[in-house]
């Protein structure tokens, strides 16, 4: 039976980022669990893509897989366009208004594919003898004194000293351990796709407030490309998700005002229910939960993987301190004090994205003109913006050490 220091449950860009952050801090066996194993990338991009920033960036630089990733898709955006639809209110972020960590910083974030993301991840992985990767699916788990019996669909059976689960939103080893979940339905349906657009990005982040809920379009690496999240009411969403592709294209170059032209589908659409979800504690026996698996939050600022990347780096900080005091690697009192914490910032995003959302739902209410005034005012008072600006770039002193910024390894 083989024996490992600690398993990752979850083969996502958080699950092989835990691994690597494991490696980084300490000389431990790892094993990652993941049924479905690493395909090629398509030729056209992926429909789930990532807004990633500062923090975000500075992980993957430590972990040797930032050029990887900068080697495949992506694209950096330098503006941030904000605006109340049919209304005058605005606001402009740019990366001359936003605090810099390092000379060459010359972007407020990138927008990447996931599965771009997690082949780099992957191929990093590969190279690490320390790491196995099990392309298996657990049928059944138990939890020990002193390990963790994992039984696979194909494999036989394995024991670790510890579990992370990095098994997503709906994450299997969560309902196992029947944890107790915060839950809430946002009452909105995300409508994703890719799309043409005729003027081109211009390297910026769009984003418009419609009375039925926000409309976001992200810059991609082709220039007249951009990755669309539409939040609607689940009703709507299904209307819009009914439309032929020439109608979708009317509405959608109608609700993004032209700014950026005439917008065409050029992929197929997806819609999914969104969703706040919330553990009660991301710890439980010798199970440490993180990244979907511990929380989501509306996508509404694209903060969803840059909050579980910091999970990772936060992780692998608690496992060295564990280390260095020659501790049980099940210690307590150190993952009690993790779960506090990331909790803490997990509820401290949700009420953030919640106050935003609610904010222009009660705007909405106001006459556009006067909510408009009150947008226009804010964009022009800078060190408001700056501080907006380097939250969403992530750029806090509180992070993990493995969120700052260095060279890439």
């Amino acid at each position: 039976m083989q024996q490992y220091d600690i398993a990752i449950v979850g083969g996502g860009m958080v699950g092989l980022s835990a691994a690597l952050a494991i490696r980084a801090v300490a000389d431990l066996r790892v094993a990652v669990i993941e049924p479905k194993p690493i395909t090629e990338l398509s030729a056209e991009p992926c429909l789930r893509v990532s807004a990633i920033n500062d923090a975000s960036e500075n992980l993957l630089r430590q972990l040797g897989v930032w050029s990887l990733i900068t080697q495949q898709r992506h694209q950096a955006y330098r503006h941030m366009h904000v605006w109340d639809k049919d209304g005058i209110g605005k606001l402009d972020f740019s990366v001359a208004d936003g605090p810099h960590l390092s000379k060459e910083k010359n972007d407020i974030g990138h927008i990447i594919e996931n599965d771009v993301i997690r082949k780099a991840l992957w191929h990093k992985v590969e190279q690490d003898s320390g790491i196995e990767l099990i392309n298996d699916t657990i049928t059944n788990m138990a939890m020990g004194e002193s390990e963790v019996f994992i039984s696979l669909a194909k494999q036989g059976a394995l024991l670790s000293k510890l579990l992370v689960a990095a098994d997503g939103a709906n994450s299997w080893v969560r309902q196992q351990l029947e944890l107790p979940l915060t839950f809430r339905d946002y009452d909105h349906h995300a409508i994703v796709a890719t799309v043409n657009v005729e003027h081109g990005h211009q390297d910026t982040a769009w984003q418009v407030f419609l009375d039925t809920g926000p409309l976001a379009l992200l810059p991609l690496f082709e220039r007249n490309s951009c990755s669309i999240v539409w939040s609607l009411p689940p009703e709507q969403a299904a209307q819009m998700m009914a439309l032929d592709p020439a109608e979708f294209d009317k509405r959608i170059s109608a609700a993004s005002d032209g700014k950026l032209g005439l917008v065409t589908l050029s992929s197929e659409r997806v819609s999914f229910p969104l969703t706040m979800r919330l553990n009660r504690s991301f710890v439980k026996q010798r199970a440490i939960f993180i990244g979907d698996a511990a929380h989501t939050i509306h996508p509404l600022a694209g903060q969803g993987v840059n909050l579980g990347f910091v999970d990772v780096a936060a992780f692998a900080q608690t496992l060295e301190a564990i280390l260095q005091d020659n501790a049980e690697l099940n210690d307590n009192k150190a993952w009690q004090k993790f779960s506090r914490w990331r909790k803490s910032d997990a509820v401290e995003m949700m009420a953030a994205m919640e106050a935003i959302k609610q904010g222009f739902a009660m705007q909405a209410k106001l006459p556009k003109f006067i909510r408009g005034i009150g947008m226009s005012m804010l964009n022009q008072i800078k060190p408001l913006k700056q501080l907006m600006l380097k939250h969403a770039m992530g750029q806090r002193s509180d992070l993990p050490p493995l969120c700052h910024y260095k060279q890439d390894l």
